[in-house]
């Protein structure tokens, strides 16, 4: 039961503060391993992989995700109901009183104060990810060679979609993620 209540609790201050989407949750899943030992930061690169490639919201996906690795299905709910509960509640209240306060000066400068604290946490995230995914720093601290600094098959792996997405833009992106899913089957990411 407690431990219910602190995936709702832990999941609730994500939603609360996690301005500027699903990726902007992530600084919050890694905090939350780090401080609860739920799951690890190679589970969080997964929990990405999977939102990324499900239908859904991306932090909500990802709730649902983290919230089943750490107490099966009744976590997964607790965590989802966390996430989303703050961004009800504030929407309830901001929409009774937005009609009144919509024009205000001090309202505009507000939500523009809201975009680059948006634009660092879906950095920070982004930055998190390619830490995971990209570089190998056990293996680099272990023989410090630059060339074993990186995971240089991911890194093909992501210049190389990177290239196709732009030169192929008519080809759906369920496409891609398959062709990386079995790209990363078959040389074992």
């Amino acid at each position: 039961m407690w431990t219910y209540l602190r995936l709702f609790y832990e999941f609730a201050k994500a939603g609360l503060f996690a301005v500027g989407g699903g990726l902007a949750t992530l600084p919050f899943l890694y905090n939350i391993a780090d401080t609860t030992g739920w799951y690890t930061h190679a589970d969080v690169a997964n929990m990405i992989a999977v939102s990324e490639s499900t239908p859904g919201a991306l932090g909500i996906n990802m709730a649902t995700y983290a919230g089943y690795l750490t107490a099966g299905v009744p976590g997964g709910v607790a965590a989802t109901l966390g996430l989303i509960s703050p961004s009800i509640v504030i929407i309830l209240v901001i929409a009774r009183m937005l009609k009144r306060f919509q024009n205000s000066p001090l309202v505009q400068r507000g939500f523009y104060g809201l975009r680059p604290a948006s634009i660092a946490l879906v950095a920070a995230a982004g930055m998190s990810v390619f830490k995971v995914t990209m570089l190998d720093l056990p293996a680099f601290a272990a023989s410090g060679s630059p060339g074993d600094l990186f995971v240089w098959k991911a890194l093909a792996l992501g210049v190389f979609l990177f290239w196709a997405q732009r030169k192929f833009k008519k080809i759906h992106p369920i496409a891609f993620i398959a062709f990386a899913g079995l790209v990363g089957a078959v040389f074992s990411f």
